[in-house]
């Protein structure tokens, strides 16, 4: 379970204070999987770091009861001078699941090649989000936070990351920011959309997107 108490983030700028939302409060259904939409710069990845852990908010709470996975995609809990292979046994002690065992996973799974054996800074961002996704798929969470990651790579890597990826979800649930409509309708079964600061639930993620485009036909 997932509950969001009165959130809101605020980012001071120089010509005074930029809120990205205020006073968001809504506990999010269990045993569904969320799009979460919005215009660019509405404050998805915000939201979704916030709720991870990763970023602190400047007003409320997120209670969580439930073990839930970083925002995968931007490998935020990776060290950059540590090598792909240290960072999988580091959060394999973390998660307490067997160290060996993920890094024989992550290692045929990101397809990284030499650069597993590298230092984190070395990677480009497409590798980062391989080795995000693959320590990701090989810990069990109750929540996946999915961030426009089965969009990076060649068409094999995606393949292989849809189909992992929905193997996961029949145990999990999860909340993914995608562009892609397609990833939404096929991974996804309710929607939340971020509006000018306020988050609107749907249990249909037809009528999320269908929200979503609409807002963006207004703008």
């Amino acid at each position: 379970m997932i509950r969001l108490e009165n959130l809101g983030k605020h980012f001071a700028m120089e010509d005074g204070t930029h809120r990205v939302f205020e006073g968001l409060s809504m506990t999010l259904p269990p045993g569904r999987s969320l799009g979460l939409l919005g215009r660019n710069g509405a404050g998805k990845s915000t939201l979704m770091q916030i709720i991870a852990g990763t970023m602190r908010p400047s007003t409320g709470r997120v209670v969580r009861h439930s073990r839930i996975s970083w925002p995968i995609g931007h490998a935020n809990s990776f060290h950059p001078d540590m090598t792909g292979l240290q960072n999988t046994r580091f959060l394999a002690r973390v998660y307490g699941v067997d160290s060996e065992s993920l890094a024989d996973f992550v290692e045929e799974f990101a397809d990284i090649g030499a650069h597993f054996y590298m230092p984190l800074r070395t990677y480009s961002n497409g590798m980062r989000a391989r080795l995000s996704f693959g320590v990701a798929m090989g810990i069990p969470f109750d929540t996946y936070l999915i961030d426009e990651v089965t969009a990076a790579g060649d068409k094999a890597f995606r393949t292989r990351s849809r189909r992992v990826f929905r193997a996961r979800l029949a145990q999990a649930d999860a909340i993914m920011i995608s562009h892609s409509m397609s990833d939404l309708r096929k991974f996804c079964d309710s929607g939340l959309v971020l509006h000018q600061g306020r988050l609107e639930l749907y249990h249909d993620i037809e009528e999320a997107i269908a929200r979503h485009e609409a807002l963006l036909d207004a703008a």
